[in-house]
């Protein structure tokens, strides 16, 4: 190694641009694939930590869909559900919709002025996502705790009243921290809600007029089940009722949340709730993170393509490099043969430059690797408010570390191939006669 580090200290430039060059061609795939390793472990940990055994559709949805047709008797699902499987500790109907939210503030300015001139300049309502839900059907599930205020009042769901929905509205809303923050509400303040969306502050009176007022009962902390960062919480019966009509006729939820008493074998609860209820479609844990994995995947095959760029590049610049190296000592590489140093012995002297090279590249690359993903960690987090604490969109594993160290040595191996043969090759008399 002496005489690969001797020729590595001759040409300090040249071997420092290598090694820089390697490690960026290392850092970028170790970043791809702490971003997938991040990701990946990430929601399996989450979604594992969640309570949620299965996941119940409507019939003939798939994972991948960005929409889910309606579930309908949403109601009757909880009651169904443990009936049909004794395993089933709890199953919960979500509707999941976007809603707008207003504060009274906002009421306030725009009945200061029916042409709403009164109204300041960025002010206006929120959009974000409503969620319905009966209360006391949420046992065992990781649903977010109210960090502020009682709750809602009852665990049931009174509006529904048996089907007839005509109980008594509770206008009650649990909010988000982030969806309180714009709205700058408070446990007990009063918001009101619409599937309506407001065009101009002119409209803002009539937007009101038809909206739905809210009494803020609890501010909740992040949900990761629901990738927003404004969110409002609603018993599903009235939540269905500000989604119109016809959602109501049909007790329309979005998914079936069931958590198991055993989930140890969930293939069995799915086939027995599948069975039981042939208009849905149940997914276990198991094929929700293969949903994921295979988002994942389809990432780490894209950032495989563009590492295996930057990893070509690399050992082509190391090999230029390592062959001119070999080209300015062409002349003390004959010496060495015509003294009897063998032609392995040449060839193991340009390898071990090359893998020294490699070796400072990995340096640079691990470390520019892990402040990159890093970096990146901070800068995801920052655009997605409201992510779950412990979420991290990088991870460093033995994998990333032991992949990269693959890669230098691949890198160093193949860079090494065609200086070495030069090397060897050499011949001795007319490189000792040359001035």
């Amino acid at each position: 190694m002496r005489y690969a580090w001797d020729g590595i200290r001759r040409r300090p430039g040249r071997s420092a641009l290598t090694a820089l060059g390697i490690g960026l061609a290392t850092g970028l795939v170790t970043v791809l694939l702490a971003l997938s390793a991040g990701v990946e472990g990430s929601a399996s940990r989450l979604a594992t930590a969640s309570g949620v055994d299965l996941i119940a559709t409507s019939a003939n949805t798939t994972l991948s869909g960005t929409t889910f047709p309606p579930v309908t008797n949403a109601h009757s699902i909880p009651t169904g559900f443990a009936r049909a499987d004794p395993n089933v500790a709890a199953a919960s109907p979500w509707l999941v919709t976007s809603f707008v939210f207003a504060n009274a503030s906002l009421y306030a300015a725009a009945n200061a002025s029916p042409t709403g001139s009164a109204i300041p300049g960025g002010w206006g309502p929120a959009s974000g996502e409503g969620v319905g839900w009966i209360p006391g059907a949420n046992t065992g599930l990781d649903t977010p705790s109210v960090a502020q205020g009682p709750g809602f009042s009852s665990p049931g769901d009174p509006h529904y009243a048996n089907g007839t929905y005509n109980g008594p509205f509770t206008h009650e809303v649990v909010l988000d921290d982030g969806m309180a923050g714009i709205l700058r509400a408070s446990v007990g303040s009063i918001v009101y809600v619409s599937v309506q969306s407001l065009a101009s502050p002119a409209q803002a009176l009539g937007w009101y007029h038809n909206a739905t007022p809210f009494r803020v009962v609890g501010i909740s902390g992040p949900f990761f089940l629901i990738p927003s960062a404004l969110l409002g919480f609603f018993y599903l019966s009235e939540a269905q009722t500000l989604a119109g009509a016809a959602v109501v006729d049909h007790d329309e939820a979005s998914v079936v949340l069931v958590h198991l008493t055993d989930p140890s074998n969930q293939s069995s609860d799915q086939s027995t709730l599948q069975r039981a209820f042939p208009s849905l479609t149940v997914f276990t844990l198991s094929n929700i993170l293969g949903a994921v994995q295979s988002v994942v995947d389809l990432y780490r095959t894209f950032g495989t393509l563009i590492g295996l760029v930057a990893l070509i590049v690399a050992a082509l610049f190391a090999t230029t490099v390592l062959t001119m190296s070999v080209d300015d000592r062409s002349q003390e590489i004959a010496t060495l043969r015509a003294i009897g140093f063998a032609r392995s012995t040449i060839g193991r002297y340009v390898v071990e430059e090359a893998l020294s090279l490699a070796a400072l590249g990995l340096a640079v690359g691990l470390a520019g690797g892990f402040a990159g993903a890093y970096l990146l960690n901070r800068f995801l987090v920052s655009l997605l408010p409201g992510l779950p604490a412990g979420f991290s969109f990088v991870a460093f594993d033995g994998t990333v570390v032991g992949t990269a160290v693959v890669e230098v040595l691949i890198i160093g191996l193949l860079a090494a191939i065609l200086p070495a043969v030069r090397a060897v090759r050499l011949p001795i008399a007319e490189e000792l006669r040359a001035p």
